[in-house]
């Protein structure tokens, strides 16, 4: 068990590179299992959530090594694939243990997995999941363990009910060596859905629609061994913007992929954020002018999550911290997931000026002088939500629970150390 301990109040300056798409990486290592065949990814970040989804894998028969001499490369395969149950251990690990049922379906006909685990940010049914399944002529059983048969699976035309990103993913999986034509609408879009489709094509299967709610599969026969680099994880970057404006910044991103970021520049742009592009490179400027931009009329603007290519959920966490340093008010509201904004209780105990109104919406007014606390992070991104304002903050700031973080965040002590943050990552006694 660690815990960080941050003395705040300098700001952060250099360059950093982005890590690769970690919600890519996931659904990517458990298509691995779709082939008996060799699969390289790259660009895959060394994250805590990559390593349980590795060790899943292992326990399934399969293979996961990561090249200790190439930064960010892994070599999986399925060939030795010798059971289609998830233990209770592994699935409580982590959620995405739930899109290896996509995977196994397709590959072995049947599927045993527990409950997954993961950030507690409210409920997140898994309906969906079953329900694409059943289309595609599986049958499901869900009595504390989730039971799936099908002696074949076939072609159907899917409409989900919400467009999940998990139930799109293991509803691609199971379809793309099914029997037929699938066509899934209302299906999400976003970039790491889009490196699933494009790895999975790569390996000799037939998804058009990419990028778009609407997903065409022909089912082929089989598929085979590829070599895939996985996107910039645009979380991440989000994350970083939001370092540099809080701490007063200047910071050049690297590997960021701009085009990923149209909504999440206009949401920034609300608070008065902008930044420089050039290629992959994203440039934040020191000098911003920190004040919230009113809609038409002088009414409060709102920031607002929704699926792709929507303002990301998981940068609500993020914007909440930076409007505490903004001048002026804004209206942060989380649609998606009803226990996401709880942590803002901690940023109020550090001196920021929020209203809580209910479990989606918080009034923040800024800006705020925050100062050092004891923190402990609920989730992945809530955590880095949490170290952004303790770099931002007077004094010293502790930060337990850090596993959470790491789930998500590539060697950030390190890396944010390499920046000028007074950052440390200690053993916890006991």
């Amino acid at each position: 068990m660690y815990k960080y301990v941050i003395d705040g109040g300098f700001p952060l300056k250099g360059t950093i590179r982005a890590s690769g798409n970690k919600n890519a990486a996931l659904p990517c290592i458990a298509a691995t299992l779709l082939t008996g065949e060799e699969i390289i990814l790259r660009n895959v970040p060394d994250i805590e959530d990559v390593h349980v989804m590795a060790e899943i894998l292992r326990s399934l028969g399969g293979s996961a090594t990561r090249e200790e001499d190439q930064e960010g490369v892994w070599r999986f395969c399925g060939a030795g694939l010798n059971t289609s149950e998830i233990s209770p251990e592994m699935a409580g690990k982590i959620r995405a243990s739930i899109l290896f049922a996509g995977p196994l379906l397709a590959r072995t006909g049947s599927v045993t997995l527990p409950p997954p685990g993961g950030d507690v940010i409210g409920r997140r049914r898994l309906d969906t999941h079953f329900v694409a399944f059943e289309g595609l002529g599986a049958q499901v059983k869900a009595d504390g363990v989730f039971v799936l048969h099908a002696r074949k699976l076939l072609g159907a035309e899917l409409f989900l009910d919400e467009a999940s990103v998990t139930a799109t993913e293991n509803a691609i999986m199971a379809a793309v060596t099914a029997r037929g034509d699938t066509v899934i609408e209302n299906a999400a879009s976003e970039p790491h859905v889009q490196d699933l489709c494009n790895m999975l094509n790569a390996m000799g299967g037939k998804i058009s629609g990419i990028g778009s709610n609407i997903l065409h599969i022909s089912g082929v026969e089989s598929l085979h061994g590829t070599d895939f680099t996985l996107g910039a994880d645009f979380m991440e970057v989000g994350s970083f913007i939001g370092l540099a404006a809080v701490t007063r910044g200047e910071l050049t991103i690297e590997n960021a992929d701009p085009r990923q970021l149209k909504m999440t520049k206009i949401a920034f742009a609300k608070l008065g954020i902008r930044w420089e592009t050039e290629g992959t490179t994203i440039h934040v400027p020191s000098r911003q002018n920190l004040r919230v931009v009113p809609d038409l009329g002088g009414m409060i603007p709102k920031i607002d999550d929704s699926p792709w290519p929507g303002f990301p959920p998981d940068l609500t966490s993020i914007m909440t911290v930076v409007a505490t340093q903004v001048e002026g008010t804004v209206l942060i509201h989380e649609k998606m997931f009803e226990s996401r904004m709880f942590f803002v209780d901690k940023l109020i105990g550090m001196g920021a000026r929020i209203v809580l109104c209910d479990p989606h919406r918080a009034v923040v007014s800024g800006p705020s002088r925050l100062s050092g606390s004891q923190l402990t992070s609920p989730d992945v991104r809530a955590g880095m939500a949490m170290v952004i304002a303790a770099l931002g903050a007077e004094g010293e700031s502790v930060i337990l629970n850090v596993y959470q973080i790491e789930r998500g965040y590539e060697n950030l002590t390190r890396r944010l150390r390499a920046l000028g943050a007074h950052m440390k990552r200690v053993t916890v006694a006991g």
